[in-house]
């Protein structure tokens, strides 16, 4: 075959825990590992919703109970997100080609995307970060921390 394929993986089917996205890694390297094996190179992106809002209200939490903790940016929990994503997928992919034989090389690679500051999009906001809520969870998590909620593609 030898084609150049991209894949991209939704944050959300990587689950919302770190140990739900090990788990949701392994299969998918299955998939990505089978594209290799038939001579094809792989390039995979992914989203970080779920991901980068843990990471991001863990530091919030934890800032507000420890002053030795900072809160986050959400461009260095983006950063974080990526980075224990990519070394998941890293892992699992890695770990699938040596069972199947095969010499290749696994990258990750951070990457940042550069914005105008007054870009008239930051104004609404569009791309949720956190876990799916109930509406009355939502609702409260709104009056206890002060954050925007909204309602995602009626998934929650």
């Amino acid at each position: 075959m030898n084609k150049k394929i991209v894949l991209a993986l939704g944050g959300n089917a990587l689950g919302n825990t770190p140990t739900e996205q090990a788990e949701a890694v392994k299969i998918t390297a299955k998939s990505i590992v089978n594209l290799v094996e038939q001579g094809n190179q792989v390039l995979i992106v992914h989203g970080n919703g779920p991901q980068v809002g843990m990471i991001y209200n863990a530091f919030d939490l934890a800032s507000k109970d420890n002053d030795k903790i900072p809160s986050l940016s959400l461009a260095l929990s983006g950063a974080m997100s990526q980075g224990y994503i990519g070394l998941h997928l890293q892992q699992a992919i890695n770990t699938e080609l040596k069972h199947k034989k095969i010499d290749k090389q696994v990258l990750t690679v951070i990457t940042q995307t550069k914005v105008s500051a007054d870009d008239p999009a930051f104004s609404k906001p569009t791309k949720p970060i956190g876990s799916f809520m109930t509406e009355q969870e939502a609702k409260q998590v709104a009056k206890a921390t002060g954050s925007s909620v909204g309602e995602d593609s009626g998934r929650g």
